[in-house]
């Protein structure tokens, strides 16, 4: 039993590279941070059945992009998701826009001033908020902050470089 679980660790460790198309960059290839657990994280025969398996990455070792000035950003995508992180200085912008998919932002740090639906919404540090799919919504930041953003699904517009509401 020991060597079909050490098979299959196997079988997802390869995985790994496969999986890392679908990011800016690499998974993350230090061994120290990924071995070999038998009999962990599987469920019955259900790990034989998975085309796909997990794939780590450092965040800081994205490419940076800059998208102006004041504003740039590091991300990746899954298959069915995006991950974003935004280093914005104060007095930078994202301008009025919408897309198809859910947006959830975290501000880890600094402070922003939300406009969508004819509201302004203050964002500190530590705040979350949910825009569902295509509400129009902007950004100003107030202060220098990190901006964590989670879309689903991915963003297409970014995937195939047709996104230009950012100058």
């Amino acid at each position: 039993m020991k060597s079909r679980h050490m098979l299959k660790a196997s079988i997802i460790t390869a995985g790994l590279a496969l999986s890392a198309s679908y990011a800016s960059a690499g998974p993350i290839e230090a061994s120290a941070q990924i071995t070999p657990a038998p009999d962990k994280g599987i469920i019955g025969d259900l790990n034989g059945h998975v085309v796909g398996a997990p794939s780590l990455f450092n965040l800081d070792s994205q490419p940076s992009e800059a998208m102006g000035p004041l504003l740039s950003r590091q991300y990746f995508h899954g298959n069915e998701s995006t991950f974003v992180k935004w280093d914005a200085k104060e007095g930078a912008k994202v301008p009025l826009h919408k897309h198809p998919n859910e947006q959830i932002t975290w501000l880890v740090s600094g402070e922003a001033i939300v406009y969508s639906g004819g509201k302004q919404y203050t964002m500190k540090a530590g705040d979350m908020m949910v825009f569902p799919s295509n509400v129009p919504h902007e950004f100003h930041f107030t202060k220098d902050t990190i901006d964590i953003d989670f879309f689903a699904p991915a963003r297409q517009d970014w995937i195939d470089g047709t996104a230009n509401y950012i100058k």
